[in-house]
């Protein structure tokens, strides 16, 4: 587990995947060397996907303790990865967003 961020204040959930989205797919063409998001984007596959499943598992243990603080920070991580992971395989937020609309009605 990371250092827990300090000071979080709410935000909103949509202007803040979509500011992230733009900074991950801005990375794509980065170079590995000074880029954590173009490393997951260009190198193996099975590191990005090893990754993707580590940050859940952080989240089910942080869920088990209980501890709200930890699963907010572990979910930003997997949001994260899970982010990248759509950005890798050309799977927009909009496409999502159908997704999940989708299968509300």
């Amino acid at each position: 587990m990371g250092e827990r961020t300090k000071n979080v204040q709410d935000g909103n959930i949509g202007e803040t995947l979509e500011g992230l989205a733009a900074v991950i797919h801005g990375r794509r063409d980065a170079s590995p060397e000074t880029s954590y998001t173009a490393k997951l984007l260009q190198g193996k596959e099975d590191s990005l996907l090893k990754k993707l499943a580590e940050e859940a598992s952080e989240v089910i243990m942080a869920c088990k303790d209980d501890d709200h603080e930890h699963i907010r920070y572990e979910a930003g991580d997997l949001v994260y990865h899970l982010m990248v992971t759509l950005e890798r395989y050309g799977v927009t937020l909009e496409e999502l967003a159908g997704e999940l609309d989708a299968r509300r009605r």
